[in-house]
């Protein structure tokens, strides 16, 4: 057990870029900085508002990856892990500190409402709007988001359960306590097939981004990318995980899931080369990659704080308005850098 607590700098690697661009995103998305910016760099900006929220594709492979890896390193969910405790401990491991950056979405956006009037600032909200943030039901229940990108936490929630569930009822239907006997057992098969309906069928239709099923063929490519790495498997099955994913995309090309299909297959190579825990030696990443559940928890309330206040007390033009973007960047990953210390590291050793 002790060596899944080692950090993979590959992953921390795609974890710093893909946070910094949502980040980025969502500053070039939500206005008004972004609208008066605009201007300046029209092709960047148009990029990051429509298209540099695909980051979100590299933290659903990340996510099954490392949760096939905690949960069934050889394929069979661990022996001695009952699934309602697993759903337990992931739901502590994510709601406080997601919790406490809803604190701070709620006060930001009180004080975004004081400087500005903007259709991306959050009303206040009542107990109900609480209650279903916390139980991470707000937008099954259309429940208008205390934050941008907090629906992410659920549906990371959501498809760990999913996962846990299939590989659960694996193991209940005879896969015993011998491990897989080959890349294909139960479990993988469950999950492929989970895997290509939502590539195939699920991920087709937006009315489905509500659900897990939606995002189950990038977080499924995740988990078989980690089993199929090992490097008893034959690189076949890896062949045959790229042609089915390829045949999805004929049906219809998403460049999202292209993009999860090359970070599937880039972390199942240096799994199997081993260089996943060597490349690339670099601190500043690392310690980008380590913070970026809390990057990602803050970067919208802090990012709207500093556009009420450019709205407020900055000339409306371009260049101070590009500044206040850049000013907005720096500021949210040092809150991010602060949440990570003072809020995310404690929130990880509560015990209920």
């Amino acid at each position: 057990m002790g060596s899944l607590v080692l950090r993979f700098p590959l992953i921390d690697a795609f974890k710093a870029v893909a946070s910094q661009l949502i980040v980025l995103h969502h500053l070039a998305f939500y206005g008004p900085m972004s609208d008066l910016a605009q201007p300046l760099a029209p092709w960047v900006m148009g990029w990051l508002s429509q298209d540099a929220r695909m980051a979100v594709q590299v933290f659903l492979v990340i996510g099954g990856f490392l949760a096939a890896r905690s949960l069934a390193p050889n394929g069979v969910l661990v022996d001695t892990a009952s699934p309602l405790a697993l759903l337990r401990s992931r739901y502590l491991k994510l709601v406080p500190p997601y919790a406490a950056a809803l604190l701070v979405a709620v006060a930001c956006a009180a004080l975004a409402r004081a400087w500005m009037t903007h259709d991306a600032t959050p009303q206040p909200p009542g107990l109900w709007q609480i209650a279903v943030h916390l139980l991470l039901l707000h937008d099954v229940l259309e429940v208008e988001a205390l934050s941008a990108g907090v629906w992410y936490v659920a549906i990371d929630f959501q498809l760990f359960a999913l996962l846990t569930g299939v590989l659960w009822l694996a193991r209940r239907l005879g896969h015993g306590e011998a491990g897989l006997a080959s890349a294909v057992g139960v479990g993988a098969v469950l999950v492929a097939m989970l895997a290509s309906a939502s590539l195939l069928h699920f991920n087709r239709y937006p009315d489905w981004d509500v659900w897990a099923l939606y995002f189950a063929g990038a977080y499924g490519l995740g988990v078989l990318a980690y089993w199929l790495s090992d490097r008893s498997r034959s690189h076949a099955w890896l062949i045959a995980l790229a042609v089915v994913t390829t045949a999805a995309l004929a049906v219809e090309f998403r460049t999202r899931i292209a993009l999860a299909l090359s970070v599937a297959l880039l972390l199942a190579w240096g799994r199997r080369a081993q260089f996943i825990d060597r490349w690339p030696n670099n601190r500043a990443l690392a310690y980008l990659g380590k913070i970026s559940y809390a990057v990602f928890l803050l970067n919208f309330p802090v990012a709207l704080v500093v556009n009420a206040a450019f709205a407020r007390f900055a000339p409306a033009q371009p260049a101070w308005q590009m500044l206040g973007l850049l000013l907005a960047w720096l500021l949210v990953n040092m809150a991010g850098a602060a949440f990570h210390r003072w809020v995310e590291v404690p929130a990880q050793r509560l015990r209920f």
